[in-house]
């Protein structure tokens, strides 16, 4: 048996690579990529402190202060004192709504082919965003499932069922994707086990992995993926070749399946079925 760690060591090397991850992952930018990747952070996490942005990226505070002035500007976002939210986010919470909503089509193929992986009586995690939602929307008719999620909106799909069993981790709201995520979220997966988790990403390469538009998802996607002896990789073929802020780590081999649309090239399935990947096609 390995010896476990103490939490004075895990909580350092934890906050370790989050420095390590924060040192890389936004240096070197100019203006306009930099805030690019600002605003797709917002859309993901729905707000963001001046110093932590400042942190992340490697700039000073006064130049993120310019870039959510310029972002303020062209009406993505509303300043407040000491950091800034996405200027949709009120409405979409009220609506109970999700940020991202492209590619539907293609989204809900994808839905349909990953549910009709699920069997009666099986413990699965879902991870939250539209694909993940659009996998849950297809799992009404299935009897006796165990559905571990940090997505409200997928709870609330599945919650409704009598025969469904699904159960929730704490800790930080995020409005974008409806969700809850960090430190405490992940560590609710410590110990459980599931046949399957349907995965979400906002980009995935062969160079990085999976990447991912903030720092705060990162812990607990590792512990979904460390939870389930299947990991199932849902994104539509629009996802494929791109790099978003910060990386999963493990490459994309922490992947078993993934299922897309059509719209995937051949030689990027080629690449991925090479190491190791199951590809199917919606």
């Amino acid at each position: 048996m390995a010896k476990p760690k103490s939490p004075q060591n895990d909580t350092a090397a934890k906050s370790s690579a989050r420095q390590r991850a924060m040192a890389t992952a936004g240096s070197g930018l100019l203006a306009e990529p930099r805030r690019m990747k600002i605003l797709e952070w917002l859309q993901e996490e729905g707000s963001a402190r001046v110093r932590e942005l400042s942190e992340a990226f490697g700039v000073s505070e006064p130049t993120i202060r310019q870039d959510l002035e310029k972002l303020e500007t062209e009406g993505h976002i509303v300043r407040e004192h000491g950091g800034a939210f996405l200027r949709s986010v009120p409405q979409q919470v009220r609506d109970m709504a999700l940020q991202h909503r492209v590619n539907m089509e293609a989204k809900r193929r994808i839905g349909r082919l990953a549910a009709s992986l699920v069997t009666d009586g099986q413990t699965l995690i879902l991870d939250s965003g539209s694909t993940t939602t659009e996998v849950a929307l297809n799992l009404l008719e299935r009897q006796n499932l165990n559905v571990v999620t940090n997505a409200l909106n997928i709870a609330l799909t599945l919650g409704a069922l009598p025969s469904c069993t699904v159960h929730m981790p704490g800790g930080q709201f995020k409005a974008p994707t409806l969700s809850l995520s960090g430190e405490r979220s992940a560590a609710y997966f410590e110990g459980l086990y599931a046949e399957t988790c349907f995965l979400a990403t906002a980009a995935i390469s062969l160079e990085a992995g999976l990447t991912y538009p903030s720092l705060a998802d990162l812990p607990i996607k590792k512990a979904m993926i460390a939870a389930a002896s299947h990991v199932c990789l849902v994104a539509d073929s629009t996802k494929i070749g791109r790099t978003s802020f910060s990386s999963l780590g493990g490459g994309v081999e922490v992947v078993h399946t993934l299922i897309t649309d059509d719209g995937i090239r051949d030689e990027d399935r080629k690449a991925l079925e090479a190491r190791g990947i199951r590809v199917l096609t919606a």
